[in-house]
């Protein structure tokens, strides 16, 4: 290096604390509050942002065939994040969601009943948010085209000092 050429500027390295909650209604009930917190480290672009991964789940056995056959599914949460500096002391942060779970031709949030089959169902989503310190959002809402239930992504974020 010569010595007029200024070294790269870095970006300080900055903790988030995230919680992703996915929340599940039934008309006006609560029937699921699922919360995951965890921390991501912000890059000076997305380009070069370390993904952050949480698994959270079970191997289900669900009968097929005939034959009295099982097979295994992986049913639970897997959440995806990364993040970078963006303006003004905000922070965008990518998230990648997907939950599944077994219910039953009924709709029903819990294993297959007497003579009903039962299903996988799952609800993914992808999606940026620009967020400043100490913000919470609810990010994205959908409903299960079977049961009805509406499920809502809403999101902290927290920079750690």
């Amino acid at each position: 290096m010569r010595a007029q050429d200024k070294p790269a500027e870095k970006v300080p390295a900055n903790t988030l604390k995230i919680q992703v909650t996915f929340v599940e209604t039934a008309g006006e009930k609560k029937v699921a509050n699922l919360p995951y917190t965890f921390f991501v480290q912000a890059a000076d672009s997305m380009i070069h942002a370390p993904w952050t991964k949480v698994r959270m789940g079970s191997r289900v056995p669900i009968p097929v065939g005939k034959e009295g056959a099982t097979q295994y599914f992986d049913v639970g949460t897997n959440i995806d994040a990364r993040s970078a500096v963006a303006e003004g002391g905000k922070y965008d942060i990518a998230l990648n969601l997907e939950r599944s779970w077994v219910g039953d031709d009924a709709g029903s949030a819990g294993g297959a009943g007497e003579g009903r089959s039962s299903i996988i169902r799952q609800f993914k989503t992808e999606f940026t948010l620009t967020m400043k310190d100490g913000q919470t959002t609810q990010a994205t809402q959908g409903a299960d085209p079977l049961s009805g239930r509406v499920s809502t992504i809403v999101v902290t974020m927290n920079v750690l000092k």
